[in-house]
């Protein structure tokens, strides 16, 4: 079960006459992440991870030790 989408704003540190940014969007979901380099987009649509825009290729998952084929 997938969970809900929520309505969320990305709201500013500092005052700004620019207008805030709805995250929320039809079937997408979008978070912000503040790090040390700077601000991250990470967008989520359905199967589909985008990081700044660009594809975010899943890492296939590893065989546990012993395993074969």
């Amino acid at each position: 079960m997938n969970a809900p989408l929520r309505e969320e704003v990305l709201t500013l540190r500092e005052a700004s006459p620019q207008a805030s940014l709805p995250l929320a969007a039809e079937g997408v979901q979008r978070f912000v992440w503040e790090h040390r380099f700077g601000s991250m987009l990470i967008e989520v649509d359905g199967d589909e991870v985008r990081v700044n825009g660009d594809v975010v290729q899943p890492v296939p998952p590893r065989k546990a030790e012993g395993q074969t084929g």
